[in-house]
């Protein structure tokens, strides 16, 4: 039992490096997005 708890699951480097990009992206997107709001008050500036 105590066995299979101790199995490590092997992911792959480029696995991680690629979701550790996605956050970043996605991180720079709601500071853009913060950023937009801020300056212009709206949402997507141009629209509405």
């Amino acid at each position: 039992m105590s066995n299979q708890n101790n199995k490590k699951r092997n992911i792959d480097p480029e696995k991680v490096t690629a979701e550790r990009l996605n956050g970043y992206a996605a991180l720079f997107g709601c500071i853009a997005l913060v950023g937009a709001y801020s300056s212009t008050g709206q949402i997507i500036p141009g629209f509405v």
